[in-house]
């Protein structure tokens, strides 16, 4: 049963890594884009922007959750491991259920952003709903929620093996 949800877990991180590495890939070509026609071609693009502005909600809602997955997110540890075991695992507790708290915070009132701007369209994409646009929101809140289940039930999750001739960054 682990394994299994070991195995979703690993999927759902890669999921959200692959679609904060395309929204970090897509506005570092987009925004210079923005820079060229507005002051080499002379006529800015509209488009360039709000597409930038949404593709940042991706990649801080997935990218946030697989940092937090694999614990590469900012923290401060300091005090936490100047402790004894048995209040270090408590302190650790609460932290991971405070973050549990905030991800179940992002699911319930991104839904309701969600739901409140359905109908609302973008000036720059009529076509496209801006509670579509604030979907990350609550979808990675439930995402990172499953993260802290996870973390917290069976412990954080072991490093990936590295390949062969694969260089390792720490």
């Amino acid at each position: 049963m682990a394994r299994a949800v070991r195995r979703m877990m690993d999927v759902l991180y890669w999921i959200c890594a692959g679609l904060g590495c395309t929204a970090l890939v897509l506005i570092s070509a987009v925004i210079p884009w923005a820079v060229f026609t507005r002051y080499v071609l002379n006529s800015a693009a509209s488009w360039p922007e709000p597409f930038a502005v949404l593709l940042t909600i991706v990649l801080t809602f997935f990218g946030s959750a697989a940092c937090y997955r694999r614990s590469v997110h900012m923290n401060i540890g300091v005090f936490a491991a100047m402790l004894p075991d048995g209040p270090r695992r408590a302190v650790g507790l609460v932290a991971e259920a405070l973050v549990g708290v905030f991800a179940l915070f992002m699911a319930y009132y991104g839904k309701g952003l969600v739901a409140a701007t359905w109908y609302n369209s973008i000036d720059a994409f009529p076509s496209l709903s801006v509670g579509v646009t604030y979907l990350p929101i609550p979808i990675g809140g439930v995402i990172l929620f499953l993260f802290v289940v996870e973390r917290v039930t069976l412990g954080t999750p072991p490093e990936p093996a590295a390949e062969e001739g694969a260089a390792a960054f720490e």
